[in-house]
């Protein structure tokens, strides 16, 4: 007999949803017990709210020391993806978002000379990685790896219920998705991708098997903290983008990046050639099947 189970925590700034199609209960519980342990152990290294996590001893400092695997990998990988998207990427942004989010607590905008003199300390290059030490160029810089750490976090809860013999589950933290097989050995996982000004409505469906996939936007948020690390401004136009990629980390930095640099780079279609993005005014690109534009408005 099948048992499908699930939990769901909130975890990563977000709800985190689990769900395991497993014969035997107690095993099955204990796979998804693993995979929210899993879950809590990478929040609990990379999250800027926590005041012992290594981000945030890094953002004090300026330095850190004898870093986990686990960080130094993200943070070398999301460097290569700065470097890959020409600084539109960036996760030295935190002081620019920083900046946002103490003003619009006071009902405020930033001045543009305070976004400036925030804008001074952000470049990727000047996160120096040496042996498992990692320390700032300039005094005043900070990262966030919130949109890459949610993803990292859900490929290594994959990792736990497959290293569980899970042939068949599914984690969703918020927008960022990973599955493992189908639900069955004939049907694969269902997925959708909701209106953004209308979470009550499906734009459209999306079978997974083995896949990962990442929804990024500034809707589901209390102000938009998606800065574009060149300009200091946040980022309009694209209400929602997703896509698909070889791991939940993948695909959240590749949402990200569409959201941030829009739909106007070549880069960006050369690597997300599987994305579905909504912009402001209703228009629908998708490039998920088949590979066209739709004049989709929705009201």
């Amino acid at each position: 007999m099948i048992h499908v189970l699930k939990d769901v925590q909130n975890l990563l700034g977000t709800f985190v949803t689990i769900t395991v199609v497993h014969p035997d209960v107690a095993e099955g519980i204990r796979a998804l017990h693993g995979a929210f342990d899993e879950i809590r152990r990478i929040q609990g290294l990379m999250s800027v709210h926590r005041q012992d996590s290594e981000v945030t001893r890094l953002n004090r400092g300026g330095f850190c020391h004898g870093l986990s695997d686990d960080t130094l990998f993200v943070i070398q990988k999301a460097k290569d993806f700065s470097k890959l998207s020409d600084g539109a990427f960036d996760i030295t942004v935190f002081p620019v978002v920083e900046l946002w989010r103490e003003k619009t607590r006071e009902g405020l905008v930033p001045t543009d000379k305070e976004i400036r003199e925030r804008l001074g300390l952000v470049n990727y290059r000047d996160v120096l990685v040496e042996n498992r030490s990692i320390h700032f160029g300039k005094t005043g810089m900070g990262i966030t790896l919130a949109a890459v750490a949610k993803g990292y976090a859900v490929d290594k809860a994959i990792e736990v219920l497959r290293q569980a013999h899970v042939k068949h589950g599914l984690v969703n933290a918020g927008g960022d998705i990973r599955c493992l097989g189908g639900k069955t050995e004939t049907l694969p996982w269902r997925v959708a991708i909701r209106d953004p000004r209308n979470k009550d409505r499906v734009i459209t469906t999306l079978e997974l098997y083995n896949q990962a996939v990442a929804t990024s936007g500034p809707y589901q948020r209390p102000f938009n903290d998606i800065i574009h690390p060149k300009g200091g401004s946040p980022c309009w136009g694209v209400l929602s983008a997703t896509a698909l990629g070889g791991s939940a980390m993948e695909a959240d930095l590749l949402a990200t990046w569409m959201i941030v640099a829009g739909t106007g780079s070549e880069s960006i279609e050369h690597f997300a050639e599987k994305s579905f993005i909504i912009r402001e005014d209703g228009t629908i690109l998708n490039r998920l099947a088949p590979w066209k534009e739709n004049r989709a408005i929705y009201h």
